[in-house]
């Protein structure tokens, strides 16, 4: 898909085969002090591109915008900007070699409609002080195990910083940094050909346990994070719930999930919440393992890091999620409307997954875009099983700088052969946005036993 001449060539290993059973090897302490000198403190390269399109990273984002008031909606911190370019179906060819092929794909799906502003390049990523000394340790200790399956010895930061293979840099997504106790009331919807949609909303908590603080690897029994979602309209959903424990070993332990009925006041086990199992409320255009870009068990893939990518990819993204543009106007035919939305030049690592013989899924390969400074996917393109390219993922990616850390205001997922769309956490029109600051809860909140007493219509 990515001719070589066209990737940035990186000096990192790639490992070609793990041993299933065995534990990869850390990197060597004189290749982690790379994150201290050439690397930013998450493995990114800290100088710019030779053609000054992309800046140098010097912090990211350090503190809120003066104004801001935390857990309101993020204010732009780059309002001011102006699009350098904007590219369209007309000049599309002139800007190839900086699109995926999913994008690509969206430009000849709505030549007329489908728009990319390209604005100056902010690397506005950032995460605390912690987490950096925390990437550091992992560095040198992290290791895969069981083939990819799972690692160990990493705790609160990125565990590869720098990846060695594709496996490795999916750990990094999977893991990254999104607050510890996180609070969200936030809409999702599927979007009609036409433009219509009908809201879902739901309050939503996850607790990262892989964050907690004071914490470490062995504390973790196998648990990343606990998740709980209620249902609050429309009418006749209201009241249902869901909650999950994300293991991290899917192999050693499946990811457990339980549904509450609120019509039957009943609580049951969802055994099948995994891989390429339709999500009801996407309307049929999201799998389980779609959510967040990608989730949940690598195991049913074989993955390569093809190297460095310079892509025009969804960043800063503050306009997509502001209480001033109402839903109506953002979500139109076939995609966002083009007049909030924001791209910028930025390298990504190129992970290919390849379905691994005699695996069963929907997707016969996915190429992710992860950003560098993130980690965070800014796209993924999905191939059916004959091998065309079908959905495409888009993170709209920003700096929640109350954290701070780098995450997606919105996340869209298109099909490219239904032609529609289906969006994520949609909270423009709540009264506030992500609230990272409530008490953390005991673990006894994310059980079944506790999902029936707080389920109510």
């Amino acid at each position: 898909m990515f001719p070589t001449s066209r990737l940035i060539k990186t000096t990192l290993s790639l490992v070609l085969s793990l041993a299933a059973g065995s534990a990869l090897a850390a990197i060597t302490p004189q290749e982690a002090q790379q994150l201290k000198t050439t690397l930013t403190p998450l493995g990114a390269e800290r100088v710019g591109n030779a053609a000054g399109t992309i800046p140098a990273w010097e912090g990211g984002i350090t503190q809120a915008p003066k104004g801001y008031t935390p857990g309101k909606h993020h204010l732009d911190p780059y309002a001011a900007d102006k699009p350098l370019f904007t590219i369209t179906k007309a000049n599309l060819e002139q800007y190839k070699a900086h699109l995926s092929a999913g994008q690509i794909a969206l430009f000849n799906s709505y030549p007329d409609t489908f728009q990319m502003p390209i604005y100056p390049s902010r690397r506005s990523g950032s995460a605390p002080q912690w987490l950096y000394d925390n990437t550091f340790k992992n560095a040198t200790s992290a290791k895969l195990l069981d083939g990819g399956t799972g690692f160990a010895d990493a705790y609160g930061g990125v565990p590869f910083p720098v990846p060695k293979d594709g496996v490795e840099a999916l750990w990094n997504h999977i893991t990254r940094y999104r607050g510890i106790y996180v609070v969200r009331r936030a809409s999702e919807a599927p979007v009609q050909r036409n433009g219509s949609f009908a809201l879902v909303t739901s309050q939503q908590e996850a607790l990262f346990n892989y964050y907690r603080p004071g914490g470490q690897f062995a504390d973790l029994k196998n648990i990343l994070f606990y998740y709980l979602a209620f249902v609050k309209s429309p009418a006749r959903l209201a009241g249902g719930a869901a909650l999950i424990h994300e293991t991290l070993d899917q192999l050693k332990d499946p990811r457990q999930a339980w549904i509450y009925d609120a019509g039957q006041r009943r609580v049951r086990r969802a055994p099948n919440l995994a891989y390429d199992t339709p999500i009801a409320s996407s309307d049929g255009l999201r799998t389980a393992d779609d959510t967040d870009l990608f989730n949940g068990s690598p195991d049913r893939y074989d993955w390569k890091l093809k190297g460095k990518q310079e892509i025009y990819i969804p960043y800063n993204s503050y306009k997509v999620g502001s209480p001033d543009v109402k839903y109506a106007e953002l979500l139109t035919p076939g995609h966002l409307n083009p007049k909030y939305t924001r791209y910028e030049l930025h390298r990504v690592w190129v992970v290919e997954g390849t379905l691994k013989p005699g695996s069963r899924h929907i997707y016969s390969k996915r190429v992710l875009f992860l950003d560098e400074d993130s980690w965070g996917a800014a796209l993924v393109d999905q191939y059916d099983g004959r091998g065309e390219l079908w959905r495409v993922s888009m993170g709209y990616l920003k700096n929640f700088y109350d954290l701070p850390t780098t995450w997606s205001a919105l996340d869209v997922f298109h099909d490219l052969q239904a032609r529609r769309y289906y969006v994520q956490n949609l909270d423009n029109e709540e009264p506030a946005t992500v609230d990272f600051a409530q008490p953390i809860p005991e673990d006894a909140y994310f059980m079944p036993s506790a999902l029936r007493q707080r389920g109510t219509r």
